[in-house]
C-alpha cells in the first residue's frame, strides 16, 4: 500500500521534473537549517511530514536528505530520525552550502578555518617539494633574488624562470641583465600617462590595467637597476615622461627627436 501511495503522489511526468523539484526541496530544507529553524542537535520532521509539507514523494525527500547528509548538515539515525549536525561539521567550502548559508557566512570563522588548513597542509607540501625538487629547480631557486618583504623579485637565471610583474619590460629586463651588456635602455616605459587611452582603444578610458600595476612594475625595475649595477651594467631611461624619472633613473635624450 505504501508503494502505491508513493506512486500516486507523482504524476506520470515526474521523472523529467524530479531533478528540479528535488533541488528546490533540498534548498528549502537547507535554508531552514541554516536559518536555525532546526538548531544543531534537533531532529527534522519525519519523512511523511516533510512529504506533506512540500507536496512531494518520499523518494524526493530521501534524495534531498542524502544530499544534505553528504555535505555535513544532517546525519541519519536508523529508527530514530534525521538529526541536524553542528555547524563545525558542515562543509562550508562546498558551493551549494555557501549558497544556502548566504549572508550568514559572516557568522562563521571562515578565515581562521582556512588558515588552520594552510598551517596543516603547507609545511608538509613545502617539505615534499624540497625533497622531490630536481637539481635544476633548486638551482633556479638559488638564483632568485627577493626584496625584504618578498613582494619584488628578480631571476639571475631567466632561462630557468622569471618573475612577472604585469609588464613585458620586467621580464625582458631579467634576460637583458643575464646577457651582461654594457648598458640597458628603457624606451617607452611611460607609466605616468597610464590613464590615457592606448592607440588601439576607442574610448577615453584606458583598460590596460597598467594603472593598478604601476607601483609593482616600477619597483621591479628599480631592483633590476640595482642588480645590474653589481655587474657594472648601466640602466638608462630614454622616456622623458616615464614614471622611472621620479625613481632616480633620470632621463637620457639620446633617442629624442631633433626639433
Amino acid at each position: 500500500m505504501q508503494g502505491q501511495q508513493d506512486q500516486s503522489t507523482e504524476p506520470s511526468g515526474a521523472p523529467s521534473r524530479r531533478p528540479r523539484v528535488q533541488k528546490d526541496v533540498t534548498r528549502a530544507i537547507a535554508a531552514e537549517i541554516c536559518g536555525d529553524d532546526y538548531p544543531a542537535g534537533s531532529f527534522l520532521p519525519r519523512e511523511n511530514d516533510l512529504c506533506e509539507r512540500y507536496g512531494v514523494s518520499r523518494t524526493v525527500i530521501r534524495e534531498s536528505l542524502k544530499i544534505l547528509e553528504s555535505k555535513g548538515l544532517v546525519r541519519g539515525r536508523s529508527r530514530v530520525g534525521t538529526v541536524v549536525c553542528s555547524k563545525d561539521e558542515w562543509n562550508i567550502l562546498d558551493q551549494q552550502v555557501l549558497e544556502w548559508i548566504g549572508d550568514r557566512i559572516f557568522q562563521f570563522d571562515l578565515l581562521n578555518c582556512i588558515l588552520e588548513a594552510r598551517r596543516a597542509i603547507e609545511p608538509i607540501a613545502a617539505e615534499l617539494a624540497a625533497a622531490r625538487a630536481t637539481v635544476q629547480e633548486i638551482a633556479a631557486i638559488e638564483r632568485a633574488r627577493l626584496s625584504e618583504d618578498g613582494d619584488v623579485g628578480f631571476s639571475e637565471d631567466p632561462f630557468a624562470g622569471i618573475f612577472q610583474a604585469g609588464s613585458v619590460a620586467v621580464s625582458a629586463a631579467q634576460f637583458a641583465v643575464a646577457w651582461r651588456p654594457r648598458s640597458i635602455g628603457f624606451v617607452g616605459i611611460d607609466l605616468s600617462n597610464a590613464d590615457e587611452p592606448r592607440y588601439y582603444e576607442t574610448t577615453d578610458k584606458a583598460y590596460s590595467g597598467i594603472v593598478a600595476a604601476q607601483k609593482r612594475i616600477v619597483d621591479h625595475l628599480v631592483m633590476t637597476r640595482s642588480i645590474a649595477a653589481e655587474s657594472g651594467i648601466e640602466v638608462v631611461n630614454h622616456s622623458p615622461i616615464s614614471a622611472l624619472v621620479g625613481m632616480g633613473f633620470g632621463y637620457d635624450a639620446t633617442f629624442a627627436k631633433a626639433e
